[in-house]
């Protein structure tokens, strides 16, 4: 079963065409890199799998959940970390994982439990009782990994998670989510507009004025294309004369 199935997927504000019969799928423990240029539709499809848009043509599975007919059980499946940060910022890294654990419904115990294994898992045991604003860039990231991993889920969704980080902190936050990938069998779909964020054997899925224009693993796609990642990317995200995105 496929962590996450798109099938189909279009979405239109008013007239203005956003996405364009997008499909694709991930396999269940594997990094995929959705990459785009700003405006290629990246914003919609991440509104689209967090159901902060609705569906209007096509369908998302996560797991074996419909998000159209059981969104409720699709979304217990999916952990997310959005490009802007919505942690409480004056309340401590275990408070904001225990408020999350709350939301979540999640017993004491099992609020216990899984609060101390993130915590260790993400390295930020010793940082438990420190306000969050206290914290640098990469371990806010951390305590958003940590809070979205809180009641398990099979699929971990990070939209542009290492914007406004250095160059250090970008890579060590790409680094320690594919750990994530080989250690807990947890599939992750990272969304980004820079290339150095992917790798040869990521799957990847190339998106453009709203519309899925390469999908497969890195290396296959270089070998089909001819080239680089970089100029395979600007080939097949040409500016034209037609465009649709959000």
């Amino acid at each position: 079963m496929n962590a996450l199935e798109v099938h189909d997927l279009s979405f239109a504000y008013g007239a203005r065409q956003a996405l364009s019969a997008v499909s694709f799928s991930l396999a269940p423990g594997r990094f995929a890199a959705l990459l785009g240029p700003n405006g290629a539709g990246k914003s919609t499809l991440i509104a689209l799998l967090t159901r902060l848009y609705d569906l209007q043509t096509g369908d998302i599975r996560v797991g074996d959940h419909s998000l159209r007919d059981a969104p409720r059980a699709a979304l217990k499946q999916l952990g997310v970390v959005f490009q802007q940060s919505t942690l409480d910022l004056d309340l401590s890294v275990e408070q904001n994982l225990r408020y999350q654990a709350a939301l979540h419904g999640l017993s004491r115990r099992q609020t216990d439990l899984r609060v101390e294994a993130e915590l260790a898992r993400q390295s930020l045991t010793e940082r438990r009782r420190e306000k969050v604003r206290e914290l640098n860039g990469g371990h806010r990231r951390r305590v958003e990994i940590a809070r979205a991993l809180l009641h398990e889920p099979r699929l971990l969704l990070l939209d542009e998670a290492s914007v406004g980080l250095d160059p250090a902190s970008r890579l060590a936050l790409n680094q320690h989510v594919r750990s994530l990938c080989l250690d807990q069998g947890i599939s992750v779909l990272w969304t980004t507009h820079l290339l150095d964020e992917v790798q040869a054997d990521d799957a990847l899925m190339i998106l453009h004025q709203g519309r899925l224009v390469a999908s497969g693993q890195v290396d296959a796609l270089i070998q089909a294309q001819g080239g680089d990642l970089g100029s395979v990317f600007a080939r097949l995200t040409r500016p034209t004369a037609t465009g649709a995105a959000a």
